[in-house]
């Protein structure tokens, strides 16, 4: 009881051991990770902007995968669960581009060549996004080879059906026609738009009597939407910061983001609305 707590204790602390709060969340570890290589003032938060953008990277793959399972199980509630909740986790990945938008230049220049060649694009976490959002690349997961951990977890979403895929075939087990080439396509190969799928959604926005199946195509428009403006984002934010420069990390730097930001997230969802 709250009289059996030596004096000075706070409330909600334990008198020995650990901080609870502490032993759950490590806020500890977190406040070691920071470790600036110059004097830049500009440098911390930027190193906390990228660190908190990787946390958010992890909650996106969790919830997709989650998705994905859900989907597969025909769980469509709760795979729309996991689809919400990550419309809300990344609009706040989303909002982290906002410390590092006004970076000029001169400011940039102050610590970029301390972090040597060290780019976003290395990013696994990112690159599994990428991977659940059907946007494949074998050459993206091989670049992760020195690391066994992280380079099996790539290689197992890789292979498995993105996001796109599970939506597709649970499309398919409701009596959607999605094309026999889609479902048997190889999945570890990227995505192409298919006239067949985009006849699906168009069936299914123009029908009052798949209003479950409209919310799921929303949802996902609302997901791709999110991933293309945090690209987009991405690519306002080097470019002003470094203008037409080469990236870190063997990248071309604007020229690579705006190649990536032009890319659709689940096609069909967008060329449908023409249609219906």
């Amino acid at each position: 009881m709250i009289d059996d707590i030596p004096a000075g204790t706070p409330e909600g602390a334990a008198p020995d051991g650990p901080c609870p709060y502490d032993a759950y969340v490590h806020a500890s570890v977190l406040g070691s990770l920071q470790q600036p290589l110059t004097a830049s003032p500009d440098e911390m938060g930027f190193l906390i902007t990228t660190q908190v953008m990787e946390l958010w990277f992890a909650l996106l793959v969790h919830e997709w995968r989650s998705a994905c399972e859900a989907l597969a199980a025909d769980r469509l509630p709760a795979a729309m669960d996991c689809l919400e909740r990550s419309r809300r986790a990344h609009l706040a990945l989303n909002a982290c581009w906002t410390p590092l938008a006004a970076l000029t230049p001169a400011r940039f220049n102050a610590f970029r060549a301390a972090f040597g060649q060290a780019s976003g694009a290395q990013s696994a976490r990112y690159r599994m996004m990428e991977f659940l959002l059907a946007q494949k690349s074998r050459a993206f997961a091989d670049a992760h080879r020195d690391d066994p951990v992280l380079y099996a977890e790539l290689l197992a979403d890789l292979r498995a059906p993105s996001l796109w895929d599970q939506v597709l075939r649970f499309l398919h087990r409701q009596g959607h026609e999605v094309p026999p080439a889609v479902l048997r396509r190889d999945v570890s190969e990227p995505y192409e738009p298919s006239e067949g799928v985009g006849e699906v959604w168009r069936r299914i926005y123009a029908g009052g009597q798949h209003d479950r199946l409209l919310r799921l195509g929303e949802l996902l428009t609302d997901v791709a939407e999110l991933v293309q403006r945090w690209r987009s984002d991405h690519l306002l934010v080097v470019r002003r910061a470094m203008g037409d420069k080469p990236g870190t990390g063997g990248t071309s730097g604007t020229a690579w983001l705006a190649q990536r930001a032009a890319r659709p997230v689940f096609p069909e969802l967008w060329t449908v609305r023409a249609d219906v």
